[in-house]
């Protein structure tokens, strides 16, 4: 199985089926905490909801289209890490992340998407790598700020949160 060891108590796994319950334990956990900013919580209502989003994003890994990877950090999941789209043409990977609030403060996310760019470029030739992040969440707004990523724009009312419309920062790093 693909697993890389991001430091001594921090590594990342592909997102398999065996995982499903234990992520959807972390999710329903830190459902009010994610609600802000993810709008997908209330289609995960169940384990088998989590079961069958991994065995999506598998189909799609084995496409070559994304990577999504689990964190483990102390041997408990932690939150996930991934290519929400590789554009192989135009060599560009799309990074999405979350962390259950426990998790927050411990540089576990600089790391692990620092790793992750690491790996687009060895595995999958990328040489421009984009986060989008709503222009209020400022915890995620820092992981790209942190890693040397370019405020390439502001996209307005780009993305629906449940009853809110958030406008979206545009970070871009080409290597």
């Amino acid at each position: 199985m693909f697993t890389r060891r991001i430091n001594e108590k921090t590594e990342v796994a592909l997102g398999v089926p065996q995982f499903a319950e234990e992520l959807y334990e972390l999710t329903d956990t830190n459902r009010t905490f994610l609600k802000k900013w993810l709008p997908w919580l209330d289609s995960i209502k169940e384990p088998n909801d989590t079961k069958k989003f991994i065995a999506g994003e598998l189909q799609r890994f084995a496409e070559g289209k994304g990577l999504f990877g689990v964190i483990f950090y102390e041997g408990r999941i932690a939150g996930v890490v991934g290519f929400n789209l590789i554009e192989s043409d135009n060599q560009s990977g799309h990074i999405g992340y979350w962390l259950g609030e426990a998790y927050n403060g411990k540089g576990l996310m600089t790391d692990s998407v620092k790793d992750l760019i690491e790996l687009g470029k060895e595995h999958y030739s990328l040489r421009r790598f984009e986060i989008r992040c709503a222009v209020e969440n400022s915890k995620s707004r820092a992981i790209p700020e942190r890693l040397g990523f370019v405020n390439e724009g502001t996209l307005r009312s780009v993305e629906k949160v449940y009853d809110k419309w958030y406008d979206h920062v545009v970070y871009g790093l080409v290597v």
